[in-house]
């Protein structure tokens, strides 16, 4: 199993609780060495509920105890700051998404940080399980070369990040076109729970063409879609020999042998089963396309996703890959923006080579 994981977390919102509640969950795995938070009612429910100290500053909380990394969860207009603070302190820093609020933002923290500490990025979807198997079975050559990438699953940089993995292009030229459609929607749960009455809200769709040298990439997707009820993910891959249409994978063996395969997803606690309630791992063609390494922990897979950042993490700190660089974070985020200037303008926009583009 290895040793214990020890991290702080600067912030104390929604997205905080997340690793709190993995830590928790795998505690011979994972251990919150503090908190910052600048509210101290909050501080006190974090002290309380999670056994976690908490501190009013990042100076208060390394003072205490080194951690191996820190984890910066606040808004993307402050956490710059935090970052820079850190990485001044040579502390490694797992930053949620995105790192800055614009594109000179980006450029400006990749002028501090880049080569100076271990920083990376908190961008999980891609390590879910489902997308995991799916981006894996896309890099098998299953389906040879990939060509297309339609993308439907979250918003902004989040998508486009599933998206550039599933075209498997780095900082490469595109030319982006994007428009926005709204339409009526039946409102369905949100964070808080389940809808209390029958509402309508509008949703905002944006559908966006990225169109690099001799591959296309097609973002879907309106913010609304993720607590639905009635609106589902997708994710369609195409190579020359084959796609992956959400589960299901068709391909050929040789010229004359078409097949398909569905990607299936394996639990306990399921009918008569008496092991507990967890993901065993999704299985593609009698053999396991994702595997969790975190069973028999109760993780959804958005959690499973952020435990393995943290893992990764662990081991970028002691000189293994990256498991989402600064240099990835800040192109999927550089070309979201490009993508809301297209649909804004109605008018094609073409990215220029960035700071970051050898680093990717």
């Amino acid at each position: 199993m290895g040793e214990q994981i020890r991290f702080g977390v600067v912030g104390s919102g929604w997205r905080s609780d997340f690793f709190l509640r993995i830590a928790d969950a795998l505690p011979d795995r994972f251990a919150v060495t503090g908190l910052v938070s600048r509210s101290r009612e909050t501080a006190q429910l974090v002290e309380s509920r999670w056994r976690v100290p908490a501190y009013p500053d990042v100076a208060a909380l390394l003072e205490r105890e080194r951690p191996d990394f820190v984890v910066v969860s606040v808004p993307r207009a402050v956490a710059p700051a935090r970052v820079i603070e850190l990485v001044d302190q040579r502390v490694p820093v797992l930053c949620e998404t995105p790192p800055a609020a614009d594109l000179e933002g980006l450029v400006q923290l990749y002028e501090r940080v880049a080569g100076r500490a271990a920083v990376q990025v908190a961008e999980q979807y891609h390590l879910s399980p489902l997308l995991n198997a799916q981006l894996a079975i896309a890099r098998s050559g299953r389906i040879g070369s990939i060509s297309q990438a339609v993308v439907a699953q979250c918003h902004d940089y989040h998508g486009i990040s599933v998206m550039r993995r599933a075209l498997g292009v780095r900082a490469d030229e595109v030319t982006v076109s994007a428009s926005v459609f709204r339409y009526p929607l039946l409102a369905g749960p949100d964070r808080r729970g389940d809808p209390a009455s029958e509402d309508t809200v509008t949703a905002t769709q944006t559908t966006a063409r990225f169109e690099f040298r001799d591959q296309l990439g097609v973002y879907d997707f309106a913010p609304e879609q993720y607590f639905s009820w009635i609106r589902g993910n997708r994710l369609l891959i195409r190579g020359e020999r084959g796609e992956i249409e959400n589960e299901v994978v068709r391909y050929v063996e040789d010229f004359r042998s078409p097949m398909s395969a569905t990607i299936q997803r394996v639990m306990t606690g399921e009918g008569g089963n008496l092991e507990g309630m967890f993901l065993r791992g999704l299985r593609f063609a009698n053999e396991w396309a994702f595997v969790n390494p975190f069973m028999p922990a109760r993780l959804n897979d958005d959690e499973i996703a952020i435990a393995l950042l943290l893992e990764g993490m662990k081991k970028k700190i002691s000189g293994g890959p990256d498991i989402y660089s600064l240099a990835e974070a800040s192109q999927d985020h550089y070309l979201s923006l490009l993508m809301k200037q297209a649909a804004e303008s109605g008018e094609a926009v073409r990215s220029q080579p960035q700071i970051w583009g050898g680093d990717l």
